[in-house]
């Protein structure tokens, strides 16, 4: 006699995380996304002229300004470090960039020295390719911060300094330099190239600023790196647990200088683009940038203790500032409450991503 066969059991509850764990709500991410398109919303109702296609290219415009470095703080952000240096950093490279593309612009003055006569003829040969003037401006621009995020990496990867500690001092001494090379005075991008210099940075191509098509094109480059490549797991690995990493033999020093060097480069590109905006590179410029860019890393999901990141929630962290601030300036509300509203979202976010961890 054959036994009947049991219906077999089925577990519903098990391997399901609830709603708020799965879909848009499964990062911090999701959740200011939402955030984002009811502000939108809201600012539309307070104000017909939000959606206006001048505005929103003022706002796509705008964003992107800090944008840029925000992608690269991010992968060291991702990492478990920090860098306070990058609104410095900003101005440096334009400083260097703007003052390298006046002076080989201007013509050496007449002398006997071996050393003037070559000058000024290598200005000569410079000035006749249309164009080179700019390149060159541009790469020391971008040189410079080259220089400065290898010694952040090196102190903080080789040396074990704190990245705090590290960039803190970097900050006061690159905003320094800026200031020592150009002796408080701000510098114009001159010359036969600066006409070439102005559309690259604050130009637009078929009705897109230049910033947010730069910028669009570095965070999907920045995606497949960080998901798609051996070095993106690495960073997330680093940033995970940094002793198990090691131990797996992820090249953590190596990483580290790297992810450094990414972030100066970004602040020094992102620097580079304000300066075509501004139509100059002042002294003073992205003066506390470095908070703006940090708070929308955060804002957007990237985790201060490392292993959670990517350039979507950069992205959506700038656009969120950004569309306070231009809300509260058609709404003409007093612009300083922009940082107070800004900290207020900082902590609402990670205490909304708090509670969703301890409900899990």
């Amino acid at each position: 006699m054959a036994l009947p066969l049991e219906s077999p059991i089925s577990f519903t509850n098990v391997g399901r995380d609830k709603w708020w764990r799965r879909g848009i709500f499964a990062s911090q991410t999701g959740y200011v996304t939402i955030a984002l398109l009811l502000l939108v919303f809201v600012m539309h109702l307070g104000s017909p002229f939000f959606l206006t296609e001048g505005n929103l290219q003022n706002v796509a415009n705008n964003f992107s300004f800090i944008a840029i470095a925000t992608l690269g703080i991010t992968f060291v952000i991702i990492t478990g470090g920090i860098d306070l240096s990058v609104g410095s950093m900003m101005c440096l490279a334009a400083m260097i960039t703007s003052m390298v593309m006046t002076g080989l612009s201007t013509p050496g003055e007449p002398g006997s020295s071996w050393f003037v006569h070559i000058a000024a003829d290598g200005k000569t040969v410079l000035a006749n390719v249309p164009g080179l003037i700019l390149v060159v401006s541009v790469v020391a621009g971008v040189a410079t911060a080259l220089i400065v995020g290898l010694i952040n990496g090196f102190c903080v990867a080789v040396l074990g300094l704190s990245p705090f500690v590290t960039t803190l001092g970097m900050l006061s001494i690159v905003r320094g330099l800026a200031y020592v090379v150009s002796n408080g005075r701000g510098s114009f991008p001159g010359g036969p190239d600066a006409e070439y210099f102005y559309a690259i940075t604050s130009g637009n191509l078929y009705g897109l600023p230049v910033p947010f098509i730069y910028l669009i094109i570095l965070a999907s480059v920045m995606a497949v790196v960080l998901h798609h490549t051996t070095f993106g797991r690495h960073v997330f690995a680093l940033g995970g647990n940094e002793k198990a990493a090691e131990l797996t033999g992820v090249p953590v020093v190596r990483v580290k200088i790297e992810v450094y060097v990414i972030c100066a480069l970004a602040a020094g590109l992102q620097g580079i683009i304000i300066s075509g905006w501004l139509g100059s590179a002042p002294a003073n410029m992205a003066t506390s940038y470095e908070l703006n860019v940090i708070a929308a890393a955060v804002i957007g999901g990237a985790n201060l203790a490392g292993g959670i990141g990517g350039p979507l929630g950069a992205i959506v962290g700038c656009v969120l500032l950004e569309v306070i601030r231009n809300g509260l300036v058609l709404a003409q509300v007093n612009s300083y409450w922009q940082q107070t509203l800004v900290g207020l979202i900082i902590i609402l976010a990670v205490l909304v991503d708090r509670l969703r961890s301890r409900l899990s």
